[in-house]
């Protein structure tokens, strides 16, 4: 089909901020806009796209033992778009509501709906034959697969949920990845009671995002870990009646021993980590209570990143240990209503306050790998 657009006049090319090769400075580059439209297929003007910390593993080169890789590629997989073209088929997003030209979304990768983890299992971001944004060469038409780009093109079986009215788009966008992973984690926790303890490992975007939400459960202890300090102020501010800084605590036994200490010796009720650190895994082992709560989400699939595990000590404790892998479509919707309801309760446009150009995502990667910003905003 010909492109309706939003706008009378739609410019012919993209400029994006392209990643031509490992540690090097992005390069903007021009691409053509696609004419024509697969049905259920959209085109999006980009709003914003927050920066990920495997944004920055991808521009340091870290990421090959977690996805293949094929350079160049535009970064950029958390964002919110508005949208500016239809393909044929029914515009409606994945919970029904009506979309219309001009209106704000954020989506997912696209999954293939056939497989047995698709179907059968109904875990579609174990699907194993994603077309997947961010990690699709943009030397493949339509190009445009990077939220580091003016315009992005929305695969034909992605997920996709309109933007409440009340929520940002810097937020919105930091919802696509960062707080719908830990909807996600949180689904896979289960329950917490007033009475219950958590340890959250990690005081980035995810970590803090985990904060609130533990606070906003209901959890009776929320026990930080990590930095900055400027992190840790904002973990208080979102709900943690305990911080441990990294900084003022180094030796992981020692953290360890603090966390045991601040749980009265039985250690946590639930743990989960968000920190991505090579040792943080053996550091809640340590700290979840016997027939405790352990869900594992911030670590990437990175060669040497290997650690020793006694296997009689899990059965010792009988911990319940489980991880969480990225998110379906229900937990962006759930993370959008999340901010959406809780905004007089929780602030978080501090975490989205420095925001760069396409010119300066290199920048923005820079700052969040040297943990400078919390969660850079890249504005198209």
């Amino acid at each position: 089909m010909t492109i309706a657009s939003a706008v009378e006049d739609l410019p012919k090319t993209s400029r994006a901020a392209v990643l031509a090769d490992f540690n090097a400075p992005l390069e903007i580059r021009e691409y053509p806009l696609p004419t024509s439209l697969a049905p259920g297929a959209l085109l999006v003007r980009m709003e914003a796209a927050t920066v990920c910390g495997s944004d920055y593993k991808l521009w340091a080169g870290r990421m090959g033992g977690a996805l293949p890789l094929t350079l160049p590629l535009i970064p950029g997989h958390e964002f919110a778009g508005r949208i500016v073209a239809f393909g044929e088929g029914e515009r409606v997003d994945s919970m029904g509501a009506t979309l219309e030209l001009g209106d704000r979304i954020v989506f997912v990768h696209s999954n293939c709906g056939h497989c047995d983890y698709c179907t059968l299992f109904h875990q579609p971001a174990l699907c194993r034959d994603r077309d997947m944004y961010t990690f699709t060469s943009s030397d493949q038409p339509p190009h445009l697969f990077g939220g580091f780009s003016e315009y992005l093109h929305v695969f034909p079986k992605s997920g996709r949920v309109r933007i409440p009215d009340e929520v940002s788009s810097p937020i919105a966008s930091a919802s696509s990845c960062a707080l719908r992973t830990v909807v996600h984690s949180f689904d896979r926790l289960g329950r917490l009671e007033p009475w219950q303890s958590m340890v959250i490992q990690g005081s980035g975007p995810l970590g803090l995002f985990a904060t609130a939400m533990a606070h906003h459960a209901g959890a009776g202890q929320i026990i930080v870990i990590g930095g900055p300090d400027d992190r840790l102020e904002l973990a208080t501010e979102y709900g943690a009646t305990d911080v441990v800084s990294v900084a003022d605590v180094p030796d992981p036994d020692a953290r360890v021993e603090a966390v045991m200490e601040l749980t009265g010796g039985k250690g946590s009720d639930a743990v989960i980590e968000l920190c991505g650190a090579r040792t943080a895994l053996l550091e809640g082992l340590q700290m979840v209570r016997v027939d405790g709560r352990y869900v594992v989400t911030g670590p990437m699939d990175e060669p040497g990143t290997e650690v020793p595990i006694r296997p009689g000590y899990l059965t010792g404790k009988q911990v319940n240990i489980m991880g969480a892998w990225s998110a379906d479509i229900s937990h962006y919707w759930k993370a959008l209503e999340f901010v959406r309801r809780t905004a007089g309760k929780y602030d978080f446009s501090k975490m989205t306050t420095s925001q760069y150009s396409l010119e300066n995502a290199t920048d923005a990667l820079h700052r969040m790998g040297t943990y400078a910003d919390i969660k850079p905003v890249v504005i198209p």
